[in-house]
């Protein structure tokens, strides 16, 4: 059974990121394609072509590899400044001139005396950035609905004031990491000693009702070794217990780096789905989508720690994963003990919703061959286009997008490069779920 479902989570996962890629493709040639550009072909994967049919000027098809995808638009670099898009340039001097210019010759093969007006590089700033937005804007849209499902259709995961377990010792956080268990020399909890119960509801607290799980928490914290009154709901029926918390070291609230000092009692609450509104789904995407940002600035450093782990170190839990990686995660997720199938939904959709988040954030990054090259260089032209008009000067014409091309072929040899040691290292020492 645990094989069968976890063959379901990587397949479902699968599914979902190729549809995602897919998706984003077509938000790049939808407008394109309405602002009268030419797109020759539409491929979800690269490498060998495993299946493609063609309608009108367009091919679609799926290619080997599901590693992402592309959309050919016709044009999208200028010919070299006074040339003619038509002649071949026959030899350069230097290997990056000469691959720029087989790039420009490449962007006119296909292209009929009369098709020069469909050509990228000739329609306005505007829709050019409409065009390469497009695709990353997709994933946006496709993790804040999967976002809005998951917490609106599901709910958040909250800790309730219902009591999950007692714990019977009172020992650290840092020796519960360990895995330290109880000895007979260990002090017996409060809650133990009170005689609380799994499934007691606690409703006040030294007199004071209690809403919820972070309320209550701060209040065991501030009572030290005090006495406490508790108010339970036990079986439906109110109950009313005395005990002295005790003072114990635990991690700091404010910073996790940090331990304190502070009253414990001994339990822990039942973690059960709320379903949540918009405003929560906004708020929750803003968080995810600042973290996400982090992480993509941090990324070349955390590629350090995955280098080393790919060759016998230790693999940072919440480091960078290769799509294989998260296949697998995804599968694990859905066999993981005591797991509902509510918790594998949940847990599958928001898998998708955050890669499809990171995937946005990182095509944004202003640098060839991502999304977010051509978008700086469409702001650029509009930009200088315009204070020219402003200033009364010559129309200083369209942005030559061919000149990042070295740049281009440096980001794309290193995203290749990083790609396969992710590959690498989720292989030989993966993230592994808990």
């Amino acid at each position: 059974m645990n094989a069968l479902l976890y063959t379901l989570g990587v397949v479902v996962f699968a599914v979902g990121v190729l549809v995602s890629i897919a998706l984003h493709e077509v938000g790049h040639m939808y407008p394109a394609k309405r602002f009268g550009v030419k797109v020759t072909q539409y491929f979800v994967g690269f490498g060998r072509t495993v299946w493609s049919t063609r309608r009108g000027e367009t091919e679609y098809g799926i290619k080997a590899f599901p590693l992402g995808g592309f959309v050919k638009l016709v044009g999208m670099l200028p010919p070299e400044p006074g040339g003619d898009p038509t002649r071949v340039r026959k030899s350069n001097t230097g290997l990056f001139t000469q691959l720029v210019a087989d790039a420009r010759t490449a962007e006119y093969e296909n292209v009929r005396p009369d098709e020069q007006d469909r050509l990228f590089y000739r329609k306005p700033w505007w829709q050019k950035l409409v065009v390469m937005t497009g695709g990353p804007l997709v994933n946006l849209v496709i993790a804040l609905f999967l976002f809005a499902v998951v917490f609106m259709g599901i709910g958040a995961p909250m800790a309730s004031t219902t009591i999950a377990t007692v714990s019977d010792c009172a020992i650290s956080d840092a020796e519960a990491v360990a895995g330290r268990t109880c000895t007979a020399d260990d002090p017996v909890t409060p809650a133990k000693r009170a005689g609380l119960q799994p499934g007691d509801t606690i409703s006040s607290f030294n007199g004071q009702q209690v809403t919820g799980w972070p309320q209550l928490t701060q209040m065991i914290r501030a009572n030290g070794d005090r006495e406490a009154t508790i108010g339970l709901q036990r079986d439906g029926v109110a109950v009313t217990e005395t005990v002295n918390t005790s003072v114990l070291a635990r991690v700091s609230l404010s910073d996790p780096d940090r331990t304190e000092r502070v009253g414990f009692l001994g339990v822990t609450p039942t973690v059960g789905y709320v379903r949540q509104g918009p405003g929560f789904v906004l708020s929750t995407m803003g968080s995810y989508t600042k973290a996400t940002g982090v992480a993509i600035i941090d990324l070349p450093q955390r590629m350090v720690a995955v280098t080393k782990a790919a060759f016998g170190g230790v693999r940072e839990q919440d480091g960078p994963m290769s799509v294989v990686g998260a296949s697998r995660v995804a599968g694990e997720m859905v066999t993981a003990d005591e797991t509902t199938w509510t918790d594998r939904v949940y847990r599958i959709l928001s898998l998708i919703a955050a890669v499809n988040l990171f995937v946005a954030l990182f095509n944004f990054i202003p640098l060839l061959p991502l999304d977010g090259g051509h978008i700086v260089g469409a702001l650029w032209e509009g930009l200088r286009r315009g204070w020219a008009r402003v200033a009364g000067r010559p129309d200083p014409g369209y942005v030559d997008v061919g000149k990042m091309l070295p740049v281009a072929y440096a980001v794309g040899a290193l995203l290749l490069v990083m790609g396969v040691l992710l590959i690498y290292a989720d292989i030989v020492n993966p993230v592994r779920f808990s």
